[in-house]
């Protein structure tokens, strides 16, 4: 079942290292849950290749029997992390309540972060006050190609946001960035939810009433391949997603309800 609503506690600021110019940047902790991914060492450079600085890549390892290799060449540079098998959600929750971060950020184990994500979406965190953000992404193959540029649904207001998710889940999960105190207060990811997990969190933030942020900017390259989980077992995703749709209906429209416009 979904975790219930929690009241979100005041959200602390953490040590940031300065810039040159004294400026401060703070931290981000970027989490790569990994399975059996043969694209591990394309996620973990295209953050390691960040613009930004201040920048903690925690890798967790969610039981792979396979492409563990492919981390070699990072090893000194990231934070290894090893588990059982237990699903993304579980790996998510271990990295991130692990994180050092100020701020959390998600790359699942095939997809890639543009050089300025992290900077440009601080930035515009900062500028916003925002607890929590998601910015546009293009669609990528197998072979690293562009085959749908900008996919992310466009919303003019805080409303109707909060009214596609009566029907989908608006969000690209990988291009979320948020207070990692803000994860802790709305009660981390369900591991009880193998594939939306996503949905449902962004779910509990809306209900929570915290603001939707919205980037105007293509930040992440998402792979779709015919060996990702959402393709293999689509028919499971949809009950899944369905039953989820369902629960959180009608608090969804009380919120609509209240939400002016």
């Amino acid at each position: 079942m979904p975790f219930p609503l929690l009241t979100l506690r005041h959200t602390l600021p953490q040590r940031a290292k300065r810039g040159s110019e004294g400026s401060v940047l703070p931290s981000v902790t970027v989490v790569i849950p990994f399975y059996n991914c043969p694209y591990i060492g394309q996620a973990v450079a295209s953050v390691l290749g960040q613009s930004y600085t201040n920048i903690e890549v925690i890798v967790v390892d969610d039981g792979s029997t396979m492409h563990q290799h492919l981390l070699d060449p990072y090893r000194s540079r990231i934070v290894y992390l090893r588990k059982s098998n237990g699903g993304t959600a579980s790996a998510l929750n271990y990295g991130m309540q692990r994180a050092a971060g100020r701020y959390v950020a998600w790359l699942s184990s095939d997809d890639v972060f543009v050089r300025d994500k992290i900077v440009n979406q601080v930035s515009f965190m900062e500028e916003k006050r925002a607890q929590y953000s998601f910015t546009d992404y293009h669609t990528i193959n197998a072979s690293n190609q562009i085959t749908q540029y900008c996919s992310t649904m466009k919303f003019p207001t805080e409303k109707a946001f909060v009214s596609a998710l009566l029907d989908y889940c608006p969000i690209n999960g990988c291009t979320v960035m948020m207070l990692r105190n803000l994860a802790e207060a709305v009660g981390w990811f369900n591991p009880g939810l193998p594939y939306t997990h996503d949905y449902d969190m962004w779910v509990r933030i809306a209900l929570n009433g915290v603001g939707m942020h919205f980037l105007n900017e293509p930040l992440t390259l998402y792979r779709r391949h015919s060996a990702m989980g959402t393709i293999q077992r689509g028919s499971q995703v949809a009950a899944e997603f369905e039953s989820m749709r369902a629960y959180y209906a009608p608090m969804l429209r009380q919120r609509l309800a209240g939400m002016p416009g």
